[in-house]
């Protein structure tokens, strides 16, 4: 039993660590925040941050996992309650819903200003981003970081305008994608 609430407590840790983050990469930038900084935020010791998280790397990487499994989640349930039976839709509607979420959260736009370009793109190339958000939407590993890059794109280098965006994914995404593979009911 000791064990079980043990490993909850560490999760609440390293939860309210991510949500100190959060706020840091809001106020000042991803790039800007330092380790001390979040453990100072998060109201723990540095030796505490460095128990759950072993450099700042791993802290990007377990944020943003953590935020595209809540963003696959939600564009599942989206794509599920919209009742789509058309497969290009349902393509459309969550690579467009993904886009959407990224840029409705203030925590996850923090990463695709200008100066986060790069850190962004190493982070979302995870294979737990992977799994997060583009297995969410195909079953296929490799069309799956596909589209994680096709959400990349529409974020830093964004479309005219929502039109034009769902114009380029209906026109080139969802067909590339159900060329290549089946796409996962949602």
């Amino acid at each position: 039993m000791t064990g079980w609430i043990g490993d909850e407590r560490a999760q609440l840790a390293a939860e309210k660590i991510l949500d100190a983050a959060a706020g840091l990469f809001v106020e000042r930038g991803v790039g800007s925040v330092g380790m001390g900084e979040i453990a100072a935020a998060a109201g723990c010791s540095r030796a505490t941050l460095y128990r759950y998280f072993a450099d700042r790397g791993q802290l990007h990487v377990a944020f943003v996992h953590r935020e595209a499994v809540r963003v696959g989640e939600e564009v599942a349930a989206e794509v599920r309650a919209a009742g789509v039976v058309d497969p290009a839709e349902a393509v459309t509607l969550a690579v467009l819903g993904a886009v959407r979420r990224v840029r409705e959260s203030p925590a996850l736009a923090a990463w695709f200003r200008q100066e986060e370009a790069a850190t962004s793109a190493g982070v979302a190339q995870s294979s737990a981003v992977i799994e997060a958000l583009g297995l969410s939407i195909v079953p296929d590993p490799l069309a799956a970081r596909w589209l994680v890059r096709v959400v990349l794109s529409l974020l830093t280098v964004p479309g005219r305008d929502e039109a034009e965006e769902r114009a380029m994914v209906e026109r080139f995404v969802a067909p590339a994608v159900l060329g290549a593979t089946q796409v996962r009911p949602a």
